[in-house]
C-alpha cells in the first residue's frame, strides 16, 4: 500500500514537470496574443507645466477652495481655476496643464500637485497667475505596470523615458511581464 501511494505521488510529480507543447501561462490566464505596451515621454515633456486658456471639465477629480476660487483637478491633465465669487455663475478662468496630475491639495497660498513621480509646489497667492515655485523629483512612488489585473504587458524600460500611458496591442510573442 505504501509503495503504491509513493509510486502514485512520484508519477504525479513527474507529470507536473513535463514540458508543455503550448506556451506557458501565469495562473489561469493564457496569453491571447494581446498585451499592453508602455507609452513614453521624455522627462522634459513630462515636467512642462503651463497656464492655458480655460477648458471645459471632462473628467474632474478633487476640488479645493481657496478664498473665492475653486481648484478642480482634471484627471491626468492638470487643474482648472474657477472664480466662484458668484456661485450661481462661476467663471472658468484658466487651466494649468500638468501631465500625470491625479491629486491636489491646498494649504494657505500653496497648491500641491503630483506630476507623475514629482511633487509640484505652486504659489496661488494670486490664483489668476499661478507660479510653480518648486518641483521635488521622485517624491511620489509610481508603478511601471498597467492599472489592470490579469494582463500581460511589455516590461517598462526607464532608458526609453517616463511611462505616461499604456496601449493595448497585438503581440507576436508572449511578453515577460504579467500582473
Amino acid at each position: 500500500m505504501k509503495r503504491t501511494l509513493l509510486a502514485s505521488c512520484l508519477a504525479l510529480l513527474m507529470l507536473s514537470c513535463y514540458p508543455r507543447d503550448s506556451e506557458p501561462f501565469v495562473g489561469n490566464v493564457k496569453f491571447d496574443g494581446t498585451g499592453y505596451r508602455p507609452v513614453y515621454k521624455s522627462p522634459d515633456e513630462v515636467s512642462k507645466v503651463e497656464v492655458q486658456a480655460a477648458q471645459a471639465l471632462k473628467t474632474p477629480g478633487k476640488i479645493y477652495t481657496f478664498d473665492r476660487y475653486l481648484f478642480i483637478n482634471e484627471l491626468g491633465k492638470g487643474i482648472h481655476i474657477i472664480d466662484n465669487t458668484d456661485p450661481k455663475k462661476p467663471e472658468n478662468l484658466s487651466f494649468v496643464s500638468i501631465l500625470g496630475n491625479y491629486d491636489i491639495a491646498v494649504k494657505d497660498n500653496w497648491l500641491y500637485a503630483d506630476n507623475f513621480s514629482n511633487l509640484l509646489v505652486i504659489n496661488i497667492a494670486d490664483p489668476k497667475v499661478p507660479k510653480v515655485v518648486k518641483s521635488i523629483p521622485g517624491a511620489i512612488p509610481v508603478h511601471n505596470y498597467p492599472p489592470l489585473q490579469g494582463v500581460y504587458f511589455e516590461c517598462a524600460d526607464e532608458k526609453k523615458g517616463i511611462v505616461v500611458d499604456w496601449e493595448k496591442v497585438d503581440m507576436a510573442r508572449q511578453p515577460k511581464c504579467y500582473r
